[in-house]
């Protein structure tokens, strides 16, 4: 019985390991993005219909990856903080986004 419990441990530290490895990777591509996003905002011809459809279609996977995550019961309460965070900045970033003027 202690071999389950012992292998129930492992797992869900392998579990709670990959998922702080993707939320993880969901900032830095949100970093990236703002990144990108902020240098256009400076650069209007940079907003070309490509490059917004690119943008466009990058935040609604961070946002539909953020807003749909599921949280393991094992995450601390910094992880939580960190995920309503990212929701938080993804929105502002979809907001800056949309006041760069399209040609």
């Amino acid at each position: 019985m202690a071999l389950v419990k012992e292998d129930s441990n492992i797992i869900n530290k392998e579990m709670l390991e990959a998922w702080k490895i993707y939320l993880d990777s969901l900032e830095k591509s949100l970093k990236n993005l703002e990144k990108d996003v902020g240098e256009a905002a400076c650069v209007t011809s940079t907003c070309t219909g490509e490059w917004c459809a690119a943008v466009e279609h990058v935040t609604d996977e961070i946002s539909n990856a953020l807003y749909s995550i599921s949280e393991p019961s094992l995450a601390s309460e910094e992880d939580h903080r960190k995920i309503k965070e990212l929701k938080h900045r993804v929105r502002n970033l979809y907001a800056k986004y949309k006041s760069i003027p399209k040609p």
